[in-house]
């Protein structure tokens, strides 16, 4: 016996569930499919705050063709995510998670050794192909696992993972850049994804796929061009400028992309989108509340860390663990509402979470100089805990609004959701801040200014272009509140026969 399959063998065998002719564990698969979702989503974030050594390593701007190591991870992900999800309802989804895990960890490696910026990028780009593989059926493989009186917990849990790796990025990303070097930022998915391998062969029974469905290519192009595209503009539009001919371009041709892609799908037998399904009330109204309240909170992540470091002089590491508490109160709230979800008590907290959310935004947005940090803190536990209340029956009204062999789609329209809505989220954000003056003042404070009254004058233009970003993100929430209450409306018995249907 190889040393390898000794240590898979033992570890799978302390699995609950693992033993030799047993039915693995549910509990076992949640935990394999965290560990890929937790490695996925950090790696969306962690990279940011290596940029600058990454920048320093390769003699590069920290502005410029380095933004690519971020750019292009993110861009393969949103233009794969939904080609991927297809395949998975076809071939199998736990093939399909595998082969992610093998790709993500490969493009992690290769990351690490990158000898060129340029190659750095492309092992960047196989790094974003392994997590869309690993996303696309996350979801539907922890609905596949629980029954449907625990599936709100477990989709809760899984919300709390996903809140953990984002949230988490810039902490870690700095305590690994600083001990270790800015390698080991990838260097670290290495023995996670070895183990994970080792791991899925004992838990995962690698049930196959409708594979009398065809495969659908032109719209999987159409679609992927759309969103690479749509994602490329939104992430690069304030550097390039929102008028410049590059961004209208790109938008151009995105925009053009996913319209063909509407006109591929309503011909198709095997559509990789159902169109119909998605602007239904069913699954169009949850998808479009979860889509505005990642415009909305992912905001406060981006723009939170400009006022505590420019303004109120705080160091990177200091301002992450100063936005924790948000994650604390996603943390707290997302299973327990997904428990009130498999109870059938949770027909209000989605709407309700999101303006409890937009509260908190609100609040927030009041800011000043001297606002405390224990003020800050309750205002992003607030709104952690709107947040933490409406993902977990939300995502159980996608996941129930579609038929159970087309669940690894409503896995990865959530994904792909979330990955449009975050580069949506940071465009909108950022063009508000930037419009009010707020990244020139936030530029001349960082130098210094020369008298208090010039002092005072930057604060002012500074605090007023957070604050109407963060009430825009605040009527962001507020609107995702409205489309979710509006779901209400419609009767529950259809998509009680869907839950019947995939348990």
């Amino acid at each position: 016996m190889t040393g390898t399959t000794w240590l898979g063998r033992s570890i799978a065998r302390r699995l609950p569930g693992s033993g030799t002719g047993e039915a693995p564990s549910k509990w076992a698969i949640f935990g394999l499919v965290s560990v890929g979702t937790f490695m996925t989503t950090l790696d969306t974030s962690i990279v940011n705050i290596a940029l600058p050594s990454i920048a320093q390593a390769f003699d590069t701007p920290v502005s410029g063709p380095v933004e690519w190591v971020v750019i292009g991870y993110l861009v393969v992900l949103a233009a794969a995510l939904l080609s991927f999800s297809r395949l998975a309802d076809i071939v199998g989804r736990e093939r399909i998670w595998l082969a992610g895990l093998v790709v993500f960890t490969a493009g992690s490696a290769l990351s690490g050794l990158a000898p060129t910026l340029v190659l750095l990028v492309a092992a960047r780009g196989l790094q974003g192909l392994g997590a869309a593989l690993i996303f696309a059926p996350a979801l539907a493989l922890i609905v596949d696992a629980f029954p449907l009186r625990q599936r709100g917990q477990a989709l809760g849990m899984n919300a709390l993972i996903v809140s953990l790796g984002v949230t988490a990025g810039p902490t870690l990303g700095g305590l690994i850049t600083d001990s270790l070097g800015w390698r080991w930022i990838f260097f670290v998915n290495v023995p996670l994804g070895f183990i994970g391998l080792l791991i899925a062969r004992r838990v995962f029974t690698f049930a196959g796929g409708a594979r009398s469905r065809r495969f659908d290519l032109p719209g999987a192009a159409a679609f992927g061009l759309g969103l690479a595209g749509l994602s490329l503009g939104m992430s690069f539009g304030s550097e390039w400028g929102w008028t410049s001919p590059a961004l209208i371009l790109t938008i151009a041709i995105a925009l053009v992309s996913l319209i063909a892609g509407v006109y591929i799908e309503r011909r198709r037998r095997d559509p990789l989108v159902d169109i119909g399904l998605l602007v239904s009330r069913r699954l169009g109204l949850p998808l479009a509340s979860f889509l505005f309240s990642i415009l909305a909170l992912f905001a406060v992540s981006f723009l939170m860390p400009f006022y505590l470091e420019e303004l109120r002089g705080l160091t990177p590491l200091a301002a992450g663990l100063l936005l924790t508490p948000y994650s604390l109160g996603l943390a707290f709230m997302a299973p327990i509402s997904g428990r009130l979800a498999d109870r059938g008590r949770a027909r209000w907290l989605g709407g309700f979470g999101l303006g409890l959310a937009a509260a908190g935004l609100v609040l927030l947005a009041q800011v000043g100089v001297g606002t405390s940090y224990l003020e800050i803190a309750l205002w992003l536990v607030l709104s952690g805990i709107g947040q933490g209340l409406f993902l977990s029956p939300n995502t159980t009204a996608v996941m129930s609004g579609v038929p159970p062999d087309q669940t690894s789609i409503a896995s990865g329209l959530i994904a792909t959701t979330r990955a449009v809505g975050q580069a949506l989220s940071v465009a909108i954000a950022g063009a508000t801040f930037i419009g009010f003056g707020g990244a020139a003042a936030g530029a001349a404070l960082s130098v210094g200014a020369p008298t208090a009254a010039a002092v005072a004058a930057l604060d002012g233009t500074f605090l007023e272009a957070l604050r109407a970003a963060l009430l825009i993100s605040g009527l962001m929430a507020a609107s995702g509140a409205v489309l979710s209450l509006a779901r209400l409306r419609q009767r529950p018995v259809q998509a009680s026969r869907a839950q019947i249907a995939i348990s």
